[in-house]
């Protein structure tokens, strides 16, 4: 009975790829959404370093 709940909680290399997968898709499209919604501003993307300002 014990080896069978031990099963049912390991994490196998399936699970696991699919947890990566679903969060690498959360992070690209929280990313997507918020740079889509700065554009949609006219508002340019600032990384805080300021590389950006010298390319204007």
């Amino acid at each position: 009975m014990q080896q069978a709940q031990q099963a049912q909680q390991e994490m196998t290399s399936v699970k696991a790829a699919l947890l990566s997968f679903a969060m690498l898709s959360a992070i690209v499209l929280c990313g997507l959404g918020i740079y889509s919604a700065d554009a949609a501003n006219n508002h340019n993307a600032v990384d805080g370093y300021g590389v950006t300002a010298s390319l204007r």
